[in-house]
């Protein structure tokens, strides 16, 4: 029988001070995680796991999904997630969200309740408050601030932010959350949730809700979430190569490591992308080009383990 594992990401980028500042938060935040997608996968399926943990991130406001999340060039939030159940490749996604902050649980409503895969912007908006979706809050002056601050930054650099500015991507932390779980019966699941970038174009979606490049799930195989830059994820289809990979006999721990070198070589950029992946027997692959990767894991009478650089072992 396989043994009960979750795995999760809460975003990977470049180092800033603050990361350190504000450690203790953020560490408290993924075992709460942790917490929580454990005792749903205690009581239920991989599947209610990763919607448990993600959700548990997406409520803390610590991280760029949910309360938290990025605000466009706009001053607005829109949110993109995406599950998906090995079992039968089920999927659900929604992009462009505005009504409320908990869109991956939206997500696994448009999978299980509609004959829809994938819902944006008025449709996702709509079918969250009919389905009596709790509301996002206004942001919070922290968001707010960081808002003006970047935006500021961005003109006094004299970029033109309706253009194609790659460089503009280089400043932010492109920050997702996201978790693979497999239960005891051998389901495997994935999960991610994001803001999105900051100061991105209103409608701009990017690798989150993509299947097979911010998220996969196939039963016998391997579950995997990504978070990084994700136009470059979505590009490198980076979670369906890890399955590919997984598939041909190639190690967990050896396909994530390997995704994450092709998409560093190809694009030549460093703080790109991070992976977490699991396969069938349980094993974990944790891998990422980054100064920094909020991460964590846990299993079955085990106790969760977290880590935020990229540098260092979760403990």
């Amino acid at each position: 029988m396989p043994r009960e594992v979750l795995v999760i990401h809460g975003g990977a980028g470049r180092f800033r001070p603050s990361i350190l500042e504000e450690r203790a938060a953020i560490e408290e935040a993924l075992r709460s995680a942790l917490y929580d997608g454990m005792s749903a996968l205690s009581s239920g399926n991989a599947l209610d796991a990763v919607e448990a943990a993600v959700k548990s991130m997406e409520g803390s406001g610590v991280f760029n999904a949910g309360k938290g999340a990025s605000l466009n060039l706009l001053g607005e939030q829109e949110l993109d997630a995406s599950v998906m159940f090995g079992r039968d490749l089920s999927f659900g996604a929604v992009a462009s969200l505005k009504y409320t902050w908990n869109a991956v649980s939206l997500a696994r409503k448009v999978m299980e309740r509609t004959d829809h895969v994938f819902l944006v912007g008025y449709g996702a908006d709509k079918l969250a408050e009919a389905l009596g979706f709790e509301r996002i809050p206004p942001p919070s002056p922290r968001l707010l601030e960081r808002y003006r601050e970047l935006l500021e930054k961005v003109r006094s650099l004299g970029y033109d932010l309706w253009r194609r500015n790659f460089e503009i991507v280089r400043l932010f932390l492109p920050d997702t959350v996201g978790a693979v779980a497999l239960d005891r019966d051998g389901n495997l699941a994935a999960a991610t949730s994001t803001g999105g970038l900051w100061l991105k174009l209103p409608g701009r979606v990017g690798d989150t809700p993509l299947p097979g490049a911010g998220v996969y799930a196939e039963n016998g195989v391997v579950a995997v979430s990504a978070t990084g830059i994700g136009e470059l994820i979505a590009r490198y289809l980076a979670a369906a190569r890890v399955a590919f990979k997984v598939k041909s006999g190639v190690s967990v721990e050896q396909a994530v490591r390997d995704v994450v070198h092709e998409v560093t070589r190809l694009f030549s950029e460093e703080n790109t992308i991070g992976l977490i992946a699991l396969d069938a027997a349980g094993n974990i692959g944790i891998h990422s080009n980054c100064e920094v990767f909020l991460r964590g894991y846990t299993f079955k009478g085990g106790e969760p383990r977290v880590a935020l650089l990229g540098s260092e072992e979760p403990h």
